[in-house]
């Protein structure tokens, strides 16, 4: 139990509701609060009154993502007043929203109660409310029945309803339902309410009862959550901060699951709440990196649905390629009528390189040669777009420049707001871009998929060819891309191969990738340690001194748990495991003060100065990719890597972690655990890890 301060939200999959502390849901038009499923919003105003009182909460007891309970008095006192009339709502979200009312009389004469409860649905799409979108281009249109309210919207083919109905008799309206009764002493009466979305097509079917027909166990609630956690490795550790935000993780992995439509019902990860349910080719793909030694049951259908999904043409509005993997796949209104290119919307630049990076680890780890077979063709088509399509200047590198001028994304990398690209002097490059960790992540791919070609495609040619392409690109990115007077790599080339020289956190994508020669690594990784971009809670995404530099600025100031559990990964993979400490502790500590749950970002402020991170404004939470880093940073204080089809381990655990023991972990080997006591760490003399690792040269 605890009082919470804004909003209170419950999650299955893609569906979720968001509402104030005590269940209410008042939507303004550019708030994200209500109930949501496939980027519609079913309902905007959801509002219990007594006697014409709205609710203030006493507590709140939302400890399962899934439900939530509001304890509740009428009346909107800030100090308690004692009441005769409390009620209680119990919430729980699932493929449709339920909800029980119970109202108690504790006063010691009858009492007569009006209870209402005001309906509205506005039928927004997720990117009306984002941008401040108002004029509705369709109908509305309500339905009264005995007990039932159907409220709907039309526009063409385009047609979304939800009818909210009660088990108690009650006295419909346009504007929602109203129960009268006398309540004696000492009683109380309850009532269930349902909301059930859907989203009727032109042959008269309906694509949810669709998809409940393809994964009848779509809900992801109790019994599926429970069999999803036990299926886990287990962790033992004297750190309570891990275990808690371990476990939280993991719930919220769960949470996140969903089954994009018309795909065959298999669930992947929704990247996060409430901007981004649904399936993004870049985060998908960085979760399941991250989890692959957790939940490696969520990479295959990523990458199955990734593949059947792939760009086949040339689409100007759709910003696709053939062979190039999607950005986002997106379900509304603005969608459907192409106000938006996200049915689904190509502009990413590193989802494709990214493909092929998994199903490589994924491989290693599982030993699974019959996924990689089967997704040969997907992950050499990918590999041929880096070359034939994402060189915009014929450079041999991986540029971007939206061809969708009207409403693609500027800036095509994980750090995709439009300012996030820039200059230390805060100057904006022009376009084409190539940022430096796609140059890495490129790398990655190649010399992966050359291992691909070799062991599995039966295609030595095609291996020596990439082999070649990788050990060329590494020479010419650490031409061009290395800053020699500063000791680190630019953020980017400009489109005319001018570097651009902001100091950031992308550095730390290119030693997970390999292409940092072992000699340059200490420069890196001292400019990432620095107080310039080490906060002490973690990385900073630019350092502080550059001219954009903004503690609380998206991509220019927060520090994302996601990109620190992958700069770790890489500072480990190069031998520095004190510093891949630092950054595990940082971020682990700030965890306890979000309760467990990593936010998307949060402010970039010195932990000296702040001594507690400081929430940003606007940040997703749960997100995938920050559930997935505490995990990663497990695998990485560890030292675990597949080796010779064996885990290889070698942990090196910071100060404040006693000890870790992760139990089960499964892969090719079946199911090992793995031990580590904290010891003083001596940094190798050889620049290398001692864990095995992909090559380095």
């Amino acid at each position: 139990m605890r009082d919470i301060p804004g909003t209170v939200s419950c999650i299955d999959g893609n569906t979720f509701i968001v509402s104030d502390p005590s269940g209410d849901v008042d939507a303004a038009p550019a708030t994200p609060v209500g109930l949501f499923t496939a980027d519609t919003r079913y309902l905007s105003r959801w509002v219990l009154t007594i006697n014409g009182e709205r609710m203030t909460a006493l507590s709140v007891d939302d400890s399962q993502y899934y439900e939530v309970a509001f304890f509740l008095v009428p009346g909107g006192q800030v100090d308690y007043v004692e009441a005769d009339v409390s009620a209680i709502r119990r919430r729980r979200i699932g493929p449709e929203l339920s909800e029980s009312l119970t109202v108690f009389n504790y006063g010691v004469r009858d009492a007569d109660l009006d209870v209402r409860l005001e309906v509205a649905a506005d039928f927004a799409d997720i990117f009306d409310i984002k941008f401040d979108i108002r004029e509705k281009a369709g109908s509305h249109y309500t339905q009264i029945e005995a007990n039932e309210l159907t409220l709907g919207y039309r526009r063409g083919t385009f047609q979304r309803e939800v009818s909210v109905t009660a088990s108690e008799p009650a006295t419909v309206d346009p504007h929602g339902m109203r129960f009268q009764l006398r309540l004696p002493p000492g009683q109380h009466w309850s009532t269930q309410l349902r909301a059930t979305m859907r989203a009727p097509r032109p042959d008269g079917r309906d694509w949810r009862d669709a998809v409940r027909k393809l994964r009848p166990d779509e809900s992801t609630l109790p019994d599926t959550v429970r069999a999803w956690i036990a299926a886990d490795p287990q962790l033992d550790t004297d750190n309570t901060a891990l275990q808690q935000v371990y476990h939280r993780s993991l719930v919220d992995l769960a949470a996140l699951r969903f089954a994009p439509l018309s795909l065959g019902g298999a669930t992947v990860p929704a990247a996060g709440l409430p901007w981004f349910m649904t399936l993004f080719g870049r985060d998908s793909l960085l979760t399941c990196l991250q989890t692959l030694h957790v939940t490696p049951s969520l990479t295959p259908p990523t990458l199955r649905i990734l593949g059947a999904l792939q760009g086949v043409r040339r689409d100007d509005i759709l910003d696709a390629d053939p062979g190039r993997i999607l950005h986002e796949l997106r379900y509304g209104e603005s969608a459907a009528f192409e106000e938006q290119p996200h049915s689904p919307y190509y502009g990413t630049v590193d989802a494709s390189p990214l493909f092929v990076v998994l199903l490589d680890e994924y491989e290693r780890w599982t030993g699974d040669a019959a996924l990689v077979r089967e997704l040969e063709q997907e992950a050499r088509a990918a590999l041929d777009w880096i070359d034939q399509h994402a060189d915009l200047t014929s450079t041999g590198y991986v540029w971007y420049e939206r061809r969708n001028q009207a409403t693609g994304l500027e800036n095509q990398c994980w750090k995709d707001s439009w300012d996030s690209i820039s200059y230390s002097d805060g100057r904006l490059p022009g376009f084409p871009r190539a940022t430096c960790e796609v140059q890495g992540y490129a790398y990655d791919a190649k010399t992966r998929g050359a291992r691909l070609a070799r062991t599995f495609w039966d295609d030595p040619a095609c291996a020596d060819r990439l082999e070649q392409e990788a050990a060329a690109l590494k020479d010419r990115f650490n031409r061009d891309f290395w800053l020699d007077e500063r000791g680190y790599y630019a953020l980017a080339l400009d489109h005319d191969g001018t570097p651009v020289d902001a100091l950031s956190s992308n550095i730390g994508h290119l030693l997970w990738s390999g292409i940092v020669p072992p000699d340059r690594a200490p420069r890196v990784v001292e400019h990432l340690m620095s107080p310039a971009l080490f906060s002490g809670w973690g990385v900073r995404t630019l350092a502080e001194g550059q001219s954009r530099y903004n503690p609380l600025g998206y991509h220019n100031g927060t520090v994302w748990p996601f990109d620190n559990s992958f700069i770790a990964w890489g500072l480990r993979r190069y031998g520095f495991a004190t510093e891949a400490g630092r950054i595990a502790k940082g971020i682990i500590d700030a965890a306890t003060y979000f309760h467990g749950r990593l936010p998307e970002a949060f402010g970039g402020f010195d932990r000296q100065t702040t001594r507690y991170p400081v929430r940003y404004p606007t940040a997703g939470s749960p997100q995938a990719w920050s559930s997935g880093a505490s995990l990663l940073l497990i695998r990485t204080m560890l030292g675990m890597d597949p080796h010779e089809g064996h885990l290889a381990v070698s942990p090196a655990l910071p100060p404040g972690f006693g000890r870790i023991a992760l139990l089960d972990i499964p892969g090719r080997w079946g199911k090992v655990d793995a031990f580590a006591r904290h010891r003083p760490v001596r940094p190798p003399t050889d620049g290398t890890d001692s864990f095995p690792s992909p090559s380095l040269e």
